[in-house]
């Protein structure tokens, strides 16, 4: 049997049961035992239904990863990727427009299999536990509107990626590495103008207690950004969030109108803090600095696959060609994609804890920082126990009660040094 074959199914088994494993302790762990901090906020019929939502998220999840792998796997022992590329072959277009059309054609083919597991978990289980707000009119918007930025977004940049491989060469990731990076900062300025739009409608924030509570805490701060605005957040779903967009001063702030419906002034105002936490403490240039490194690397390791004549055996293909590269080196890099993800986890994991002491500085408002965290957690059903091997592999975010029990240390520790 093909080398590269063993390798990659190896890759795409081991990640399954992995996966697996990772949820069986995960709904292992789950405690049926309200903890303590948070029974002023949780009544038990509630948090047992946190605990159903995790269990049959993991459970779909699963379902999800068993249809997944037993579709793969026989697409590539059969020659499924082979039986394309001759199809496509056959109209005799040039190698960059056929691997657009390739290209397309498989992410087409993967879009297509994965809308009867979106709409089940949006209009099944969302609904279920009462977080749907999408119309169907809605999401098959959703899906039109991502199709065409891919077509917009991803076309020009995949037809440079294979300009360059196929006439530059040794110094095609070199090239590719600049270009490819200073589209990322173009997208960051251009992305709350014109792509985050076509999702989701953006209001400046009404005038009242909670702007000028935000334009005297910014002006305090010495933030710059450009405006404050509520997003429709509720026209897909009841979960909250807030966040930034844009890069420099066209930063904007950006609440999800059920946030605002839900908290208050002072709740608000701490997650406004944390957020701008990250870019004080240059977490955001951190992460862009990472992000850049590894598509260095990525683009790196990719030239050394390139019309790799064994690879192209592993998936019975009879035509090398650098479009097909792209795709058969993604299931080599999966294991250094994964333990990548797993150091960026662990860094950010690391900048929430640093952005919510930022938070307690900049504040002093404790107790509403709290309270608003458990009101996330809440009305967003999160697992309020997750298994240690889940947090590791997977979270982004440290547990919530972790989260809430270092901010107690640090109110704690200011308050006996100022004593």
């Amino acid at each position: 049997m093909n080398l590269y074959l063993i390798i990659i199914l190896t890759i795409l088994i081991g990640k399954y049961l992995l996966n697996i494993i990772i949820e069986h302790f995960n709904i292992k762990n789950l405690n049926p035992e309200l903890p303590e901090e948070f029974k002023d906020y949780y009544d038990k019929i509630k948090y047992k239904k946190s605990q159903q939502y995790t269990k049959e998220n993991s459970k779909f999840g699963l379902i999800h990863s068993t249809i997944s792998i037993s579709t793969i796997i026989p697409f590539i022992i059969f020659g499924g990727f082979n039986f394309f590329d001759k199809i496509v072959r056959n109209y005799n277009f040039s190698e960059i427009i056929t691997g657009i059309i390739y290209i397309f054609i498989l992410i087409l083919l993967s879009q297509i299999i994965e809308i009867p597991f979106s709409i089940y978990n949006t209009f099944v289980i969302e609904e279920k536990y009462g977080f749907n707000k999408t119309t169907v009119k809605t999401f098959i918007s959703d899906i039109i509107k991502g199709l065409f930025l891919l077509i917009i977004i991803g076309v020009p940049i995949l037809a440079l990626i294979l300009w360059f491989f196929s006439e530059t060469g040794k110094l095609a990731p070199l090239y590719l590495w600049i270009v490819i990076t200073l589209f990322q900062i173009f997208l960051m300025f251009i992305a709350p103008y014109v792509i985050m739009p076509l999702f989701n409608k953006f209001y400046p924030i009404e005038e009242g207690e909670l702007k000028d509570a935000i334009e005297n805490y910014v002006k305090k701060e010495n933030f710059k950004i450009k405006g404050i605005f509520t997003m429709d957040g509720s026209k897909r779903s009841t979960k909250t969030n807030a966040f930034f967009t844009g890069f420099g001063k066209s930063r904007r702030i950006v609440f999800f109108d059920t946030l605002i419906k839900k908290n208050s002034v002072d709740e608000i105002l701490t997650i406004l803090a944390h957020e701008m936490g990250h870019y004080k403490l240059k977490h955001i240039f951190k992460t862009m600095i990472a992000s850049i490194l590894e598509t260095g690397l990525v683009l790196f390791i990719l030239s050394l696959f390139i019309n790799n004549r064994e690879l192209f055996n592993a998936f019975k293909m009879d035509n090398l060609s650098i479009y097909a590269s792209l795709i058969f080196f993604g299931f080599l890099y999966s294991p250094i994609s994964m333990i990548l993800s797993i150091s960026t986890n662990i860094f950010s994991r690391k900048y929430e804890y640093e952005a919510d002491k930022y938070v307690l500085k900049s504040t002093e408002k404790g107790d509403a920082f709290i309270s608003a965290l458990k009101k996330l957690s809440i009305d967003n059903l999160s697992n309020l126990t997750p298994h240690p091997l889940k947090v590791f592999i997977t979270y982004s975010h440290p547990p919530i009660l972790k989260r809430i029990n270092a901010i107690k240390n640090i109110v704690v520790h200011s308050s006996n040094c100022n004593q």
